[in-house]
């Protein structure tokens, strides 16, 4: 049987199979329905800044907010420091976490400023995450602030977290950046252990009755796969660090085609959100058929056999690709 253990962001890991942030790695349960499924791995759900910063005022606010009316009162309030926080939830998520798995535990972090990423990063290690992964989620919206600014403030807080914390950081990407090439290389550079290839962006709606601005959260497609596996394949021989493939991975085959392009894990949420827990059983079956077919004898040998520089024409991955497909979806269109 072939081979499935890989190695991510220096931990040995079963196979290349990793749940990501998602509901089902929120809740102690379904973490133990994944691990026992197969998933290699967890990212637990983003830790949001701003929703603890916006809990801890709100709570201080009504703490306060009547302290000269009733100052009597006073003495029957805890003080705020010991009031359980959100914080306080999600370390407590990542102990019980460890305790039950035996898998590692990645926790995810979704800042908003520099001092704040530091901070929690440093109480995700102590809660005992096997892994950090900095979540860069930021729509660049504000038309004052240029890409260099915002890639320089990017690169400067993975420096800081990775040189705070003693654990592995992982840094999951937008595809958006002006020369997402360079950008990933510097992220190496900053010192991060691996990167996550890529972030999904959940775009507004409109409720054409309402005229609300609403969320929307759509699962990912398989056809989604494309962008990673394109910038998997043209970056891996320029990496040292672990690279994720994240965003479409729905079946083993799928986990298949990134390794080939050179990631060392796949990492799947909407696939599990659809068909439960259990089909990550499905995804190690699905992979393992396909490496047997195709006589691969493990991982190792699979990872970046056909990225960039593996293949006989790199260009495929770049703009030849664009060509020769409007090229030949013309020609199947005029027949």
């Amino acid at each position: 049987m072939p081979d499935l253990h890989t190695s991510y962001l220096g931990l040995s890991l079963r196979s290349p199979l990793v749940a990501s942030a998602g509901p089902f790695t929120g809740d102690l349960d379904r973490l133990g329905e994944l691990e026992q499924a197969g998933a290699a791995a967890v990212v637990l759900p983003s830790l949001f800044e701003e929703q603890i910063e916006h809990e801890t005022a709100e709570i201080d606010r009504l703490f306060t907010v009547h302290n000269e009316s009733f100052n009597e009162a006073t003495s029957f309030f805890p003080e705020l420091d010991d009031y359980n926080s959100g914080v306080d939830s999600y370390l407590e998520l990542i102990e019980a976490a460890k305790r039950r798995l035996d898998i590692p535990v990645i926790a995810s972090l979704n800042g908003t400023n520099i001092g704040g990423w530091v901070k929690y990063a440093r109480l995700l290690e102590g809660a005992g995450a096997d892994a950090v992964e900095l979540n860069l989620y930021t729509v660049a919206a504000d038309p004052s602030i240029d890409g260099a600014a915002l890639e320089a403030e990017h690169l400067e807080l993975v420096a800081l977290v990775a040189e705070e914390v003693g654990v592995p950081v992982a840094v999951k990407l937008s595809p958006y950046y002006s020369s997402l090439a360079a950008f990933v290389v510097a992220v190496q550079g900053a010192g991060a252990s691996g990167v996550v290839m890529f972030n999904r962006f959940y775009s507004p709606d409109l409720d054409l009755e309402t005229l609300d601005v609403l969320p929307r959260i759509a699962l990912s497609t398989p056809e989604e796969l494309r962008l990673p596996l394109r910038w998997i394949g043209i970056l891996r021989e320029h990496l040292s660090v672990s690279i994720a493939g994240s965003t479409g991975v729905h079946s083993g085959f799928d986990a298949a085609k990134l390794i080939l392009a050179g990631a060392d894990v796949a990492m799947s949420t909407s696939a599990v959100l659809h068909d439960g827990p259990g089909h990550f059983a499905t995804m190690e079956a699905q992979l393992l058929e396909w490496m047997t077919d195709h006589e691969y004898e493990s991982v190792s040998q699979m990872r970046g056999a056909v990225a960039s520089h593996s293949v006989t024409d790199p260009t495929a991955y770049e703009r030849a690709n664009y060509i020769g497909n409007i090229v030949s979806y013309s020609s199947r269109v005029n027949r």
